[in-house]
């Protein structure tokens, strides 16, 4: 799962599924000002974001995805004691109505 540096809708989904599971909480994190409809997302913000538990995993995302992949070493610099990932598309792709299959 932290193999790969972004992850797709679906992969949110299951990882995060996972993650809870484990203890650990997902965070989707919006460095653009534009909230995705559906889902709970927190501003960029290194202070507060360094003060959550050292278990959360920051997903970050933009317009398109690319931006947020290419600043994850600055992200990983700011936040050396988190896990840091880039949503794949950004809010591009998300789908709103999309609803993780019951195998998660």
């Amino acid at each position: 799962m932290f193999e790969k540096d972004e992850w797709t809708q679906k992969e949110f989904y299951k990882y995060k599924n996972e993650l809870e599971k484990e203890g650990a909480q997902v965070v989707l994190v919006d460095t653009i000002l534009k909230p995705l409809g559906n889902m709970k997302t927190i501003t960029y913000n290194p202070y507060e974001m360094a003060n959550m538990p050292e278990n959360t995993v920051f997903v970050f995302y933009c317009d398109t995805g690319k931006t947020t992949k290419e600043r994850l070493p600055f992200y990983r610099k700011k936040l050396p004691k988190h896990r840091c990932v880039s949503l794949r598309g950004g809010r591009g792709y998300w789908r709103p109505n999309y609803q993780p299959s019951k195998e998660f």
